[in-house]
C-alpha cells in the first residue's frame, strides 16, 4: 500500500490522560489519536512517532508526531486530514497542522530541541481560570532571587540531580538548556525552559527547586551545589504535573508559533 508521511501538529489537554505514550492498561493521548486515523482510514493501524512523551496531566500545544499514512487511497489532501480527524477526536484533543513531509523525516530524531512552559499562580486564592493549568502556591515567593536561580541552569551540564530516577541507572544525563527564565504578571509566574532534549520530569524538578528557592529553602548560589552532587535527593520537590505545557518542538528552519517547521523535509 502506498503512503505518505504526514507530521501532525498535536495540542491537547492532558488533564484525563495517563501521558502521551500509547498503554496497555491506561489511556494515552496517542492511542486516541490513532484509533482516531483507523475510523478515518480504515486499513490500520497507524502508528505515530512522537517528538516527546509528556506524563500523565502535562498538556501540550506543539507536540509533533508522524505517520505514515494513505492519503492517495483515501483521496485526501494533509490539510483535509487536518480537518476531518479533529470530527473523530474529543474536545480536549486537536490536530492544528498537517503537512507532507519527506519519507526520512523522523518526529523525534530530527528534533534539534523543545520548549517547555509551567505556571505558578502565586496567590492565597486560586484563579478559577487557571485551574487545572497552573501550581497554585499561596505564600509569597522572592521572584528576583528566582531569575538569578533560574540562569545557572543554563548551559551543558550533567542534570541527573533533577531527574527522576525510573528504576536504572542513568548512563547519560547531560543536557543543554539555551534558556530558563521566569517572569511575572501579578501574581502570575511564568517559567519559560528550552533546550536540546529533556530528562523525566527534568523540567518539574526545576520548577520545583526555583519554587523553594523562592521560599528561601534554598540560595541561588545552591543551584550549582545542586547540579554538583548528581543525586535527585540534593535537589527540590517535583511541581505538579497539571501546569506544564509542552509549547513546541524546534526541527532546522523557521522558528514559529505553538508549532515547529522542517522546510527542508517538507515536500
Amino acid at each position: 500500500m502506498s503512503t505518505t508521511r504526514v507530521k501532525l501538529t498535536i495540542a491537547y489537554d492532558g488533564s484525563g490522560y495517563d501521558g502521551w505514550q500509547w498503554q496497555p492498561e491506561a489511556r494515552g493521548v496517542q492511542q486516541v489519536v490513532e484509533d482516531a486515523l483507523v475510523k478515518l482510514m480504515p486499513g490500520g493501524p497507524y502508528r505515530l512517532h512522537s517528538s516527546s512523551r509528556t506524563d500523565a496531566g502535562v498538556h501540550a500545544l506543539g507536540m509533533v508526531a508522524h505517520a505514515d499514512l494513505p492519503l492517495a487511497k483515501a483521496r485526501m489532501t494533509p490539510h483535509k486530514l487536518r480537518i476531518a480527524i479533529n470530527a473523530y477526536l474529543p474536545k480536549d484533543i486537536r490536530v492544528l497542522e498537517s503537512t507532507r513531509v519527506r519519507p526520512d523525516f523522523h518526529a523525534r530524531f530530527h528534533a534539534t530541541g523543545k520548549q517547555y512552559r509551567y505556571t505558578v499562580w502565586n496567590h492565597a486564592a486560586m484563579n478559577p481560570l487557571l485551574q487545572g493549568r497552573a501550581w497554585q502556591v499561596p505564600v509569597k515567593l522572592d521572584v528576583p532571587a528566582m531569575k538569578r536561580a533560574a540562569k545557572l541552569f543554563v548551559g551543558q551540564q550533567d542534570f541527573r540531580s533533577l531527574a527522576t530516577n525510573r528504576g536504572q541507572v542513568l548512563k547519560d544525563a547531560v543536557r543543554t538548556l539555551t534558556r530558563c527564565d521566569v517572569t511575572r504578571s501579578g501574581p502570575q509566574i511564568n517559567f519559560v525552559i528550552e533546550g536540546d532534549g529533556f530528562l523525566y520530569k527534568m523540567c518539574r524538578s526545576i520548577v520545583g527547586t526555583l519554587v523553594q528557592v523562592g521560599k528561601g529553602r534554598f540560595s541561588e548560589t545552591d543551584i550549582r551545589k545542586i547540579i554538583a552532587a548528581e543525586s535527585r535527593g540534593a535537589a527540590g520537590m517535583t511541581a505538579p504535573a497539571h501546569g506544564l505545557v509542552l509549547w513546541k518542538v524546534y526541527y532546522r528552519g523557521k522558528r514559529s508559533g505553538g508549532a515547529s517547521e522542517w522546510r527542508n523535509l517538507e515536500s
